[in-house]
């Protein structure tokens, strides 16, 4: 009887660790690399909330802003490999994956407004482009908004010929890189949480951004002169481990699915009047210059990165340019 004792005794301790795992909360760790006070980085705290909220716990969610944890270099190898769970990179970032499709959606002028990216992205545009990522291990949960690119440098660009030699910082993507070369400039690739430095100390003479990460990231403290352009689409996917995203236990998978889509429409919502918010903080701040092109200026642009559309088939294939461009009803 004794021994009966003491092996269940033994049972029960050996069995308790597992009973303390068992009741541990999933841990997801989404990584960025904006601010807090961002579209995407309020984006990153709605899901985090409303996960753990219908979750009921099961599940912590640990948002790390800024490139504290991952660069943008580094963090879909490290997504790859497990280290962490969820990110929310530009599109941009899944062309060194050989997924080179993305970049079609960084096309110059490509997007009319905030309503036309937000209905090809919802649509067979956003749906085709996830499908390339699921042979990389990721899968693809939800585009997210953050407006459209200005340009910034040191002197006003006004007219094509005023970027000529400068250096620029760009993402990542090719058809930035081209675009830019179109217009006489050098474009420069660098990880975001090094361009405030460069910016400060000449490394690249300029940028292109959204008036939220201006802004938050103060790039308008080391740019004389930013032109509120609109050439280009910023957007963001909100990718997550395929692994580990399929591992999850259906209804938590299904709970955190709508954490996602509620978090999704939130951030989306907000975007358009973050960025103006933005813009009108810059303005008040009067430590740049802002410029708004004329209807003759901006076509002058587009005149001059009209080329990249020709490039961009070479780059980016011709099948997703036919699809945007039906979705869109764009020339390409």
């Amino acid at each position: 009887m004794r021994k009966w004792i003491l092996a269940a005794a033994a049972a029960a301790v050996l069995a308790a660790p597992s009973l303390a795992v068992a009741q541990s909360p999933i841990i997801i760790k989404f990584s960025h690399v904006v601010a807090n006070d961002t579209p995407k980085g309020k984006g990153a705290l709605k899901f985090k909330e409303l996960a753990e909220k219908y979750t009921n716990g099961k599940v912590k969610v640990e948002v790390y802003p800024n490139s504290t944890l991952y660069k943008d270099k580094e963090e879909i190898e490290a997504l790859q490999l497990g280290s962490v769970q969820m990110l929310a990179p530009s599109t941009a970032k899944f062309a060194p994956l050989g997924v080179k499709e993305f970049e079609a959606l960084d096309l110059p002028w490509l997007f009319k407004d905030d309503d036309a990216y937000a209905k090809a992205m919802k649509g067979p545009v956003g749906t085709w482009l996830f499908k390339r990522l699921e042979t990389k291990g990721i899968t693809g949960l939800a585009y997210w908004d953050n407006g459209f690119h200005m340009a910034s440098a040191n002197r006003p660009l006004i007219n094509p010929s005023d970027f000529q030699g400068l250096k620029i910082r760009i993402s990542g993507s090719k058809i930035a890189d081209q675009y830019f070369r179109e217009l006489g400039s050098i474009p420069q690739i660098m990880a975001f949480s090094e361009v405030y430095q460069a910016l400060q100390t000449g490394v690249v003479d300029g940028c292109e951004n959204t008036p939220s990460n201006y802004l938050t990231q103060k790039f308008h403290e080391v740019q004389k002169d930013i032109t509120v352009s609109n050439h280009a689409h910023l957007q963001y996917a909100v990718i997550v481990n395929t692994k580990f995203w399929s591992g999850l236990p259906a209804d938590i998978r299904g709970q955190l699915t709508k954490a996602m889509d509620e978090a999704t429409d939130y951030t989306n919502s907000i975007a358009k009047k973050e960025n103006e918010d933005a813009l009108e903080a810059i303005k008040k701040s009067g430590k740049t210059t802002l410029h708004y092109l004329t209807p003759e200026q901006k076509a002058a642009w587009q005149k001059a990165m009209q080329p990249t559309y020709k490039w961009a088939k070479g780059r980016v294939g011709q099948e997703v340019l036919d699809l945007v461009a039906k979705e869109l009803n764009v020339q390409m």
